[in-house]
């Protein structure tokens, strides 16, 4: 593995100890042997064996590196901490509870080939989302206000796997939870972002550590939060003046 990869994989967990293995593995047959990549997982303090063993998994995965909060931050947080630790340029977030298929991430780096070189963001669409009825109803309901208040012409943002310019992102204004508006967050930054349709799986092991009442609670602050940055923001083309020429 290169000490400069082309793409870092960041994958945020707490208490995933039997989803780590099997996505680490799909991870390594999407990716290995087609582009130069790096897995960057984030331990936000797992109360289970989930650091044991992604520690064992490093004996047999070169391109695996583990880095673990020393205090519960939360997603956002191990998110970007997951980036800032990255060497690759781009980007590639799972989720790591299984859901997101690896299998994708592939088809997100050639939308990128397609795209001009102002698109910073592919964020996956969930077009056949597999979680239950009241979560599914929850997140549609939420995706309505959101597009309605922040007009960011994507239909889901709470979707984990994404793939985005590393700079692009450290550049934007960080806060708890931001890893669920980062398109509109782009736009406001200037840039293009992409929805691609990706797949989307059961949980098969552990529990989800969200419910639709608290997330609804946050998601109301954030948004009219975001919708105050977006408002607030003032951009403007820039350049370099040269130095006067002394013979002038």
């Amino acid at each position: 593995m290169s000490d400069t990869p082309q793409l870092s994989v960041v994958v945020p967990v707490h208490n995933e100890e039997d989803n780590v293995a099997p996505l680490v593995g799909e991870i390594v047959a999407a990716l290995r042997g087609h582009v130069d990549f790096e897995i960057v997982y984030v331990d936000d303090t797992s109360k289970d064996a989930t650091l044991q063993r992604l520690r064992a998994l490093q004996a047999t995965v070169p391109e695996l590196r583990v880095i673990r909060h020393l205090g519960n931050a939360g997603q956002s947080t191990a998110v970007r901490n997951g980036v800032k630790a990255a060497r690759a340029p781009w980007i590639a977030t799972l989720d790591g509870d299984g859901q997101n298929d690896p299998a994708d991430i592939p088809k997100l780096l050639a939308q990128r080939g397609a795209a001009t070189a102002d698109t910073k963001l592919f964020a996956g669409w969930r077009v056949n989302r597999q979680d239950s009825g009241s979560k599914r109803w929850a997140s549609k309901f939420a995706n309505g206000i959101r597009s309605r208040m922040l007009r960011d012409a994507t239909p889901d943002t709470g979707c984990g796997i994404k793939l985005f310019e590393r700079a692009a992102f450290l550049d934007l204004p960080y806060f708890d939870h931001m890893h669920r508006y980062l398109p509109a967050l782009m736009q406001r930054a200037g840039w293009q972002t992409v929805s691609v349709p990706v797949n989307h799986r059961h949980r098969t092991a552990g529990v989800s550590k969200y419910n639709n009442l608290g997330r609804a609670i946050v998601g109301i602050k954030d948004l009219f939060g975001v919708s105050w940055l977006i408002q607030r923001s003032r951009r403007t083309a820039v350049e370099e003046v040269p130095a006067m020429d002394d013979a002038q």
